[in-house]
C-alpha cells in the first residue's frame, strides 16, 4: 500500500503526525502560560493595585469637577450682601482662632509643645500605616456592629 492508501484507512503520514505533535506542544505552551500567569500572584496584585489606583483618580477627579461645580452654582446663587456678611464672619473667625491658638500657645509649657510637635512630626512621617490602621479599625467597627445586629 502506498502513503495516499494509507491515509484513506485511516493512519496518518509521518508529516500529518508531526504537524499533530506541533500543534500538541503549542497548545500545551499556551496551557503553560496561561496556569504561569495565574499563579503569578505578585503580578495580578500589581495589575489589581493599578487598577484601583486608577479608579481612585477617575473618582477623585469626578468628586473635585463636582464639589467646583457645587461650589460655583451656590455662589452664582448667593446674595451679595449674604458673600459679604460671610466673608466678615469668616475673617472674624480666623482672627478670633489665632488668637486662640497664640494663647493656648503661650500658657502651654515648653516641654509639652515640644513633645507634642515630635508627636505631629510622626504621624506625618508615618500617613500611610496611620490611613491604614484607621481603615482597619473602622472596619473591624463596622463587621462587629454588623454582626450584633444579625443577632
Amino acid at each position: 500500500m502506498n502513503d495516499e492508501a494509507q491515509n484513506t484507512m485511516g493512519t496518518p503520514t509521518p508529516e500529518e503526525l508531526r504537524e499533530q505533535v506541533e500543534r500538541t506542544r503549542d497548545e500545551h505552551g499556551q496551557t503553560l502560560d496561561a496556569l504561569a500567569a495565574k499563579s503569578d500572584v505578585k503580578a495580578q496584585g500589581k495589575e489589581k493595585t493599578a487598577a484601583v489606583k486608577e479608579q481612585a483618580a477617575s473618582a477623585s477627579s469626578q468628586i473635585r469637577e463636582k464639589a467646583a461645580q457645587a461650589a460655583q452654582l451656590i455662589k452664582d446663587r448667593t446674595p451679595d450682601a449674604l458673600q459679604e456678611k460671610t466673608a466678615q464672619a469668616a475673617a472674624q473667625v480666623r482672627e478670633t482662632a489665632s488668637r486662640a491658638g497664640q494663647f493656648a500657645a503661650d500658657r502651654t509649657p515648653d516641654p509639652l509643645l515640644e513633645k507634642t510637635d515630635r508627636a505631629a512630626q510622626a504621624a506625618r512621617a508615618n500617613r500611610t500605616p496611620l490611613i491604614a490602621g484607621g481603615a482597619l479599625l473602622i472596619a473591624f467597627l463596622l463587621v462587629r456592629r454588623s454582626r450584633g445586629r444579625n443577632r
